[in-house]
């Protein structure tokens, strides 16, 4: 279907939604939630964890924002969308964390790490935005945002509950279920306007610098998204994963750029794999973070999860536009789905290592592949049904001429002119 050809104006349908959203979010609030209780917060120095937030934090804003600046006329956009797409997503995150995992006595009781989780939620959404990064209008990444969220939430809640899997473990799938879902996404909203390649998807130095500026920090975070909900109590734990991804890091980033010479027809570097695959090194080793004790592999896994990413980067991200219409801006599923997947492979087998009766590696074998299962189609399925909602005409997608550009939604009536 043909988008509607008028002006994107956000008047109609921006204002009101995120009134009605922000009040009922207030309203819940009111109700439901309240601070952790002081006994409860002195027995963990508040400085500790508070640390570890801040970087996530940084990371999400500052790594995710600059990241999405890449487009030479989405830049403003893509930037301030993850502002805007993050705000929305903690405040939701929490309220059904809470729900589903503090919910003592009528309450929700809140305390750094709930907002740590909602920080580790809001990245998944963020996820998932980028693979349909300059496609979709603020009301579409909002809608997005509050069913990945819902959706990452619930898949949390059943492979803790019934496959027994580590909160730890269960959360830091979210590489796989935000890419998935955004894979999905951009699939039901695909148009042939928008292929084999928009004429405004295009980058240049001054973005590319912001997006690599955005790597940067991403990289620099990266130990502290996958170490902040180890406790202090488990010093040791806490230390093999900020190792472990540190080392993964370095790994990776050393396969993107020997891939990345390797595979161009005259062996030169692609800023875009060095901004993208030096990162899958983290994503991999994060999902498999519980079980990597050893410094050698998680060196093994950034490798391993280098070399896979700028392989996706260069021969599988335009072959899936042109075969099975997944139009994936960002490249989610060579950053973060395919490292996921490595991560949890590598997670399988080296608990499979370690055990020595057959009925425990058995019973191991089906519950590690129903969390990946599970994962995949909820993911798929709720992305799938997302896409449908957001594509109703009720919700103004932006022409195929308006994709990609800064002009759709910000007051700058010189842009084009001046690019």
């Amino acid at each position: 279907m043909m988008a509607p050809k008028y002006a994107p104006s956000l008047r109609g349908y921006l204002p009101p939604m995120t009134l009605l959203l922000e009040t009922t979010f207030i309203s819940l609030f009111a109700f439901f939630v309240e601070y952790e209780d002081p006994a409860v917060i002195r027995t963990v120095p508040l400085t500790d964890v508070y640390a570890a937030f801040q970087d996530v934090n940084a990371m999400v804003l500052l790594g995710f924002g600059f990241l999405a600046s890449f487009l030479v006329r989405y830049s403003f956009s893509g930037s301030a969308f993850t502002l805007l797409v993050t705000s929305l997503a903690v405040q939701w995150a929490v309220l059904v964390d809470g729900f589903l995992f503090a919910f003592r006595q009528g309450k929700i009781h809140i305390g750094m790490n709930s907002l740590a989780t909602a920080n580790l939620c809001a990245a998944s959404a963020l996820i998932s935005m980028g693979a349909v990064l300059g496609k979709t209008n603020p009301a579409h990444l909002m809608i997005m945002a509050l069913l990945e969220v819902t959706g990452f939430m619930v898949n949390r809640w059943i492979l803790q509950t019934f496959l027994r899997v580590q909160p730890v473990d269960a959360i830091m799938l979210l590489h796989v279920f935000g890419a998935c879902f955004g894979l999905m996404v951009s699939w039901v909203l695909y148009r042939s306007g928008l292929g084999p390649r928009h004429e405004k998807e295009t980058t240049d130095r001054r973005t590319g610098l912001f997006a690599a500026l955005g790597a940067l920090f991403l990289w620099m975070f990266w130990p502290s998204f996958n170490s902040v909900l180890i406790s202090q109590a488990h010093p040791e734990s806490k230390l093999q994963a900020i190792s472990s991804t540190y080392l993964s890091l370095a790994t990776s980033t050393v396969a993107a750029f020997l891939v990345s010479v390797v595979t161009h027809p005259r062996g030169k570097i692609n800023m875009i794999h060095i901004q993208n695959a030096s990162l899958a090194g983290g994503v991999a080793v994060g999902v498999a973070v519980s079980a990597v004790d050893v410094p050698w592999v998680a060196m093994a896994i950034g490798l391993s999860a280098g070399v896979v990413s700028t392989l996706g980067f260069r021969y599988l991200k335009p072959h899936l536009q042109l075969v099975f219409k997944f139009h994936d801006t960002c490249g989610v599923l060579s950053v973060h789905g395919m490292p996921g997947i490595l991560g949890w492979a590598a997670y399988f087998l080296i608990q499979m290592v370690r055990l020595s009766d057959i009925t425990e590696i058995l019973e191991f074998t089906v519950f590690h592949l129903c969390t990946l299962l599970l994962t995949l189609s909820l993911s798929l399925g709720l992305g799938a049904l997302t896409g449908f909602l957001i594509k109703w005409n009720l919700w103004r997608p932006p022409q195929d001429r308006k994709c990609f550009d800064d002009q759709a939604y910000w007051e700058f009536p010189h842009l084009a002119e001046r690019k």
